[in-house]
């Protein structure tokens, strides 16, 4: 249909294409850790009895944080420059700005901080708090002139200004270098403009088509998208888009080669290797959408996102780059005449041949190199800051919160709440609560307990904790638990406690990944092995493709873990990343399998024998899988020029799970292992079987190739 009518196929796609840009909403996003969880966690409704109890509570929403220039401690007359500086920028009434007091200096007087209340945000897209924290820090830049001080501004709504400064110098650095990867590594391989051209400019058209599906699906069903959500979606529109593109093009200059001409060529491309597109894009779009499962908002909606995208790549893939390809025919590779003829003595060919010599031997090599590698997962510490590690570290946010504890404990920049509330909505017993508060004082991490502050119906009791550690580290989430036990044993009856609180919500997003982890990524798993089962006819083969695959992700988490934090030091990784990691790595692991076993097939039906297969499988098949991978591990690995640490280790762990998954998994370890088990993985559809009983092959085998 495409081939022979390539103009009306264009058009529709030019139609559709202007049709949604033009009634499509904006994408909106969020870095509000909170709004991931849903309400039946303890954090989310202490939240919620604070917004009702304490509905004029202080809360700052960012923090002013001033110290001497030459790092000195701060005299009375700095303090008192300090406080009228606050009061002057208060006089000011920026819009959105409530509230702003000055602060008693640190215990060591280095440190003096003036906190900022702000109005609440009406949506994600509202901007009210980030233009006053813009308004503020130039208006403290001539207030603080010739005063011997330096401040900067830090805490929520600072960091999501500098997190949208960076997320926007990070869309376009990533953009760009993957456009960039993209043409130069078509032009190396392909040695034409118009091949190197032609996924940049189709892939972003489709790119708009996708962006704004998946704004108009964000709009319709309320999801709730990341700060990086942008970023993510170049690559894969890009990484993904260029693959399928990719496995399109060499097929259709195989069969030039074969003697076909441009319009059969292209049809016989789609028929040979549309079923493998379409499986390989069906098992990504289902290993996204299992991410609806999830309990965290941040997967439920980035889930249907990425699913859109890669279904919107998947159509053009098969209508409009075969529509664009017949219409040019051979020209596609001009100037270059190497489509003519297949190179002889080409390395894919001699490692073919090797692999189907000694099968055993390439299965034990890429089996072990996995497993080493994954051993080093077993060190994997989950980090829990995904407010400060979307910043690079040159952010105002980031260099202010960094001054602010040079005064104040770890735990003061963002003290933890528990709340006492009474059942019925009478007043508290005063006489309980000091007792209460003394029992929260004893639990181990537990720095300091102030408190309690009523309400003003005297039903609500607020104890603020301060934490011995880093409200963001692996010691104050752990702390969490204990403290939650003591508040709701200690509780007086006929009421409850609730433990609140960025920490607290930590916690909870600990406990909802624990459980997503149980069945999040089971569920996909078992969604890929039907695709592949109903793809290959076989129940044996999906269960060692699927076992490869995450032998593949346990080495990609071992490599991360061994290079960010036993090399360069980190914490821990980004909490969702192994999450990430599942995904793309399952899902695209398991694109380039079934593009491999696919053609081992196809092979085999033609009368070959196991290992003949899989030699003439990797000759064929293994340059498209080499140029995917390199293609794809680069565009990921642009996400590294992000600047701050999740697209850096995202960009790392995915980028190296391809390149395992390719040059190892799908190169070697699959095509190792079908040959070691001969007919039998094809059972019980036997797929593998000649068509025809003549073993009248499509070309000659070359010499030295095993039987």
């Amino acid at each position: 249909m495409v081939v022979r009518h390539p103009w009306w196929v264009i058009l529709g796609w030019i139609v559709a294409a202007a049709a949604i840009i033009a009634l499509s909403p904006g994408l909106t996003s969020t870095t509000d850790e909170s709004s991931f969880l849903p309400s039946h966690y303890e954090s989310i409704q202490a939240a919620n009895v604070q917004s009702k109890a304490f509905p004029q509570a202080f809360t700052p929403d960012a923090i002013m944080v001033f110290e001497r220039q030459d790092g000195s401690a701060l005299s009375d007359q700095d303090a008192a420059k300090v406080a009228a500086i606050a009061k002057s920028l208060s006089d000011k009434q920026i819009t959105g700005v409530r509230q702003i007091v000055a602060t008693p200096p640190s215990t060591n007087k280095l440190i003096q901080t003036a906190a900022v209340a702000m109005v609440e945000p009406k949506g994600p897209a509202d901007k009210t708090q980030t233009n006053a924290v813009s308004t503020m820090r130039s208006d403290l830049k001539p207030l603080v002139a010739d005063t011997g001080l330096k401040v900067g501004i830090t805490g929520a709504a600072a960091q999501q200004l500098d997190s949208q400064k960076s997320g926007n110098r990070a869309e376009a650095i990533v953009g760009l270098a993957t456009i960039l990867l993209i043409i130069v590594l078509l032009l190396v391989i392909f040695r034409s403009p118009v091949v190197a051209l032609l996924p940049v400019i189709t892939i972003g058209v489709v790119s708009q088509v996708a962006t704004g599906l998946i704004a108009i699906a964000s709009k319709a069903f309320n999801l709730k998208a990341d700060s990086s959500i942008n970023e993510i979606l170049i690559v894969v529109l890009f990484g993904i888009g260029t693959d399928y593109i990719l496995f399109l093009m060499f097929r259709y200059r195989e069969r030039l080669r074969s003697g076909e001409d441009s319009k059969q060529a292209m049809i016989s491309a789609v028929t040979r290797v549309g079923e493998a597109i379409a499986s390989a894009a069906g098992a990504v779009i289902i290993a996204f959408l299992a991410l609806t499962l999830s309990t965290l908002g941040l997967f439920k909606s980035m889930g249907p996102s990425l699913a859109i995208a890669v279904a919107v790549t998947l159509l053009a893939g098969l209508t409009l780059i075969p529509a664009v390809v017949s219409l040019l025919g051979t020209k596609v590779f001009w100037p270059s005449k190497a489509w003519r003829s297949a190179p002889s003595g080409s390395k894919s060919a001699a490692v073919g041949r090797a692999l189907g010599r000694r099968p055993g031997l390439f299965a034990g090599v890429a089996g072990l190199v996995m497993v080493v590698l994954a051993i080093g997962a077993l060190g994997f510490k989950a980090n829990f800051d995904l407010g400060s590690s979307s910043l690079p570290k040159t952010a105002e946010s980031t260099v202010a919160l960094a001054d602010l504890q040079k005064g104040f404990p770890a735990g003061s920049t963002e003290p933890t709440s528990v709340f006492l509330r009474s059942d019925g909505g009478a007043g508290l017993d005063k006489s309980t609560l000091a007792t209460f508060g003394d029992k929260l004082k004893t639990v181990h991490g537990v720095g300091s307990v102030t408190g309690p502050q009523l309400s003003k119906d005297g039903s609500v009791a607020n104890y603020s904790v301060i934490l011995t550690s880093d409200p963001q580290s692996s010691a104050a989430i752990s702390a969490i638990g204990p403290l939650r036990d003591a508040a709701h044993a200690a509780a007086p009856p006929g009421t409850t406690a609730l433990v609140g609180g960025l920490t607290s919500v930590f916690a909870d997003i600990q406990t909802a990944m624990n459980h997503d982890y149980l069945v999040v990524f089971p569920v996909a798993a078992v969604l890929i092995m039907i695709i592949l089962g109903l793809l290959l006819r076989s129940l044996v083969a999906p269960w060692y493709l699927m076992a490869s695959v995450g032998l593949g992700f346990a080495a990609t988490l071992g490599a991360t873990v061994l290079i960010f934090q036993n090399l360069r030091g980190d914490p821990g990784l980004l909490f969702i990343l192994p999450v990430f990691m599942y995904l793309f790595v399952v899902a695209l692991g398991t694109d380039y399998n079934i593009l491999m076993i696919a053609r081992l097939r196809e092979e085999a039906r033609e009368g070959r024998s196991p290992r003949e297969a899989a030699a003439l499988a990797v000759r064929h098949a293994g340059p498209t899988i080499a140029a995917a991978g390199v293609i794809l591990a680069g565009t990921f690995g642009s996400l590294l020029l992000a600047g701050n640490d999740i697209l850096s280790e995202m960009g790392f762990a995915v980028s190296f799970g391809i390149v395992i998954a390719a040059f190892v998994m799908a190169m070697f370890f699959t095509p190792a292992i079908t040959a070691l088990i001969g007919h039998a993985a094809w059972w019980p559809g036997h797929q593998d079987e000649a068509h025809e009983k003549a073993p009248a092959a499509r070309e000659p085998v070359e010499a030295g190739a095993p039987r």
